[in-house]
């Protein structure tokens, strides 16, 4: 039986898990469909999930379709939980983008679709809530047209929308102007394809192009679109021969190296750590030794695999399957497991744009809240814990307040720790002014470390990130050493000239020396007479910002795009607001009494935005926003109190390193 490992995605509120439901129910796995509202659904097993109605953290099911098992990831909706729809996206398979036919494409639809395309997983679209009052088919797929992809194909059409009785109803293959508008789609992927309509009309008939979609879909170059009701049901059907025949099933050799990817990690009953693991080649089994991450390894205890809405206990999970892993202790989310597969590390979606000052109630819970901050970190390590041992203080990064409060119920819930929170702050980044080199000479004043390491910093494209690269001959450094310097080159842009971590440049290694490995006569190894990775560790980032610092840094902040519907005669009221919080009105349109306003907002102001705007709109304005860019502060840059032993100040720095050599 094959296997596809599908992402259920959309905007806060679109009915993502009402058609997860919908889908188990349809396949057989749930008899009574679960309701958002009263909180009773197969994903949202969290109690603040059930609580708030949203959900937080990814959840998979599993179901059976025909020949393939579907593991489904349902995902987070709101924007604050980006981060868990980042994980998912490494593992897919495929996936289903769900847009609302009432709201029609948000900021967030927008920013998912344009992740899916540039990954290329193939996606079918779902315009849901057909039934409800206001729903549009012409115009939201027009929409969806212009602001989400051109390749896009309705494979039927709604029947009374905006009824409780809509309906969905497939095109019929000798539809003619679906088979002309579906070849017009498919030739102009294929070359081949396009000689052979022309040659003859003919020659396409239904099976081929219908061979030609699946491929197409499968190769994310076109996007099949349905219309249906999660609620009533309309349109679930055709959705789901879709997935079933459009959408690839996972590849992979089970008998191949093991080589995976963790996507999750949740604590068991007794504080145990599961690992969510989805495998691309190979097959762990119980007892296995299993590496993972850079240099750890473990003994893999207990595992299970999905089947029919479950987990059951396995013994063995193979290439293609998405699998429960305990016993391996040490391991994070983002572990690649046995051999590497893609990009790791590589980043989908913006960082935390916000940050926050955690502090507890109770003045001697101190550590208490560390412990669970860490636990927290575990299954989201992007909320960035940094300790400040100054000011005894512990931040968190945010993508928002309702993720503040999420955090803050947690804790309370799960860890008893009752907390409040200092303002929200922005997170800037620094991007070097320009060029700037530096090097320390070993055995030259004033270096103190045996080694040698000379550096340049230059500017790189915005989004790039930060490169390291060689000048110095291969093989002239032990790797040791090279790896040494060029961990430490990272952990030292956590923190630029102003405290805000250095985005978007290249660091290359100029020049290395090193002394080779000395003993006394009586063969004893002699550290003061050889040089260790800990020189290296120890002189880069004294190098590393001097050249920083002959640069130059400005300083960028994050930069939301926003899309404000309105009444028309609040314009007048809105745009003076959006003044005073430095937003740039880009483009705007009238749609009978409303008033459509996008452009661009700091990330710092978003807030202030959303608190103002139902006293100034009567209740009815509602506002989109999604991170977009950075654009440099104007005037005097803000700078963030650093947490380290600052390398800007040299005595500071050796002060504290020297202690420990």
């Amino acid at each position: 039986m094959r296997t596809l490992n599908l992402g259920i995605l959309a905007h806060v509120d679109a009915g993502k898990t009402s058609l997860t439901e919908r889908l188990l129910h349809a396949a057989g796995v749930i008899d009574q469909i679960g309701s958002v509202d009263d909180g009773n659904t197969q994903t949202d097993s969290l109690a603040l999930e059930r609580h708030r109605g949203i959900t937080i953290k990814s959840a998979v099911v599993s179901f059976v379709v025909g020949d393939v098992t579907v593991n489904l990831i349902d995902t987070p909706g709101h924007p604050d939980f980006i981060a868990e729809v980042e994980r998912v996206l490494n593992v897919l398979d495929g996936a289903v983008l769900v847009v609302s036919a009432v709201e029609g494409v948000q900021a967030q639809t927008r920013v998912l679709m344009r992740t899916l395309r540039r990954l290329r997983i193939p996606t079918l679209i779902f315009v849901n809530k057909i039934d409800r009052r206001g729903a549009g088919d012409a115009a939201v797929l027009r929409s969806m047209a212009e602001k989400l992809s051109p390749s896009l194909i309705a494979m039927g059409s709604p029947a009374g929308p905006g009824a409780r009785d809509a309906a969905f109803t497939p095109h019929a293959p000798d539809d003619p102007r679906f088979v002309s508008a579906l070849a017009e789609l498919l030739t102009g992927h294929d070359d081949a394809l396009l000689a052979a309509y022309l040659d003859d009309e003919t020659a396409l008939t239904h099976g081929r192009l219908r061979r030609e979609l699946a491929a197409q879909t499968g190769r994310a170059l076109v996007h099949p679109v349905f219309f249906g009701s999660a609620i009533t049901g309309a349109g679930v059907d055709a959705l789901i021969t879709g997935v079933q025949e459009l959408l690839p099933a996972a590849e992979g050799d089970a008998a191949g190296p093991v080589s995976g990817t963790v996507f999750k990690v949740e604590r068991g009953p007794s504080g145990e750590k599961i690992a969510y693991v989805r495998l691309f080649s190979g097959t762990v089994r119980v007892r296995d030794r299993l590496p993972f991450g850079r240099h750890d390894e473990g003994k893999v205890t207990a595992i299970s695999v999905f089947d029919r809405g479950s987990a059951v206990r396995s013994a063995s999970v193979a290439a293609g399957r998405i699998g429960r892993l305990w016993g391996l202790g040490d391991i994070r989310i983002g572990d690649q497991v046995g051999e590497p597969h893609g990009t790791p590390g590589h980043r989908h979606f913006a960082p935390p744009t916000l940050e926050t000052v955690v502090v507890p109630r109770d003045p001697a819970g101190g550590g208490a809240l560390h412990a669970a901050l860490a636990r927290l970190a575990e299954q989201d390590p992007l909320i960035g814990l940094r300790q400040d041992d100054v000011r005894q203080e512990i931040s968190v990064s945010l993508y928002g307040e309702v993720q503040k409060e999420v955090i803050q119920a947690t804790l309370a819930e799960e860890f008893g720790v009752d907390v409040t929170f200092r303002e929200t702050t922005t997170i800037c980044v620094e991007r070097p002014a320009g060029t700037g080199a530096a090097v320390e000479v070993i055995g030259k004043e004033p270096n103190p470390f045996l080694a040698t390491v000379g550096l340049r910093v230059d500017p790189a494209p915005a989004g790039s990130g930060v490169s390291f690269r060689l000048e110095i001959e291969l093989g002239s450094l032990p790797p040791a050493f090279l790896k040494a310097i060029e961990e430490t080159v990272h952990e030292t842009l956590g923190q630029g000239l102003r405290g805000w971590q250095v985005a978007d440049c290249a660091v290359t290694l100029t020049r290395s020396g090193y002394w080779a490995r000395q003993s006394h006569s009586g063969g004893v190894f002699d550290s003061s007479m050889s040089s260790t990775a800990g020189d290296f560790r120890n002189l880069t980032p004294l190098v590393l910002m001097s050249a920083l610092r002959q640069a130059g840094t400005r300083v960028y902040e994050p930069m939301h795009r926003f899309h404000l519907d309105i009444p028309a005669d609040t314009y007048g009221t809105i745009v003076p607001v959006l003044g005073r919080l430095r937003a740039v009105p880009r483009d705007s349109a009238t749609r009978g009494s409303s008033y459509l306003l996008e452009g661009d907002i700091p990330a710092a102001q978003v807030h202030a935005l959303q608190r103002q705007l139902p006293s100034l709109t009567g209740g009815e304005g509602v506002l989109d926003c999604a991170f977009d860019h950075y654009r440099q502060v104007p005037g005097t840059p803000p700078s963030r109190p650093r947490t380290d032993h600052n390398p800007l100040n040299r005595k500071e720095y050796l002060l504290h390193v020297m202690r420990y050599v």
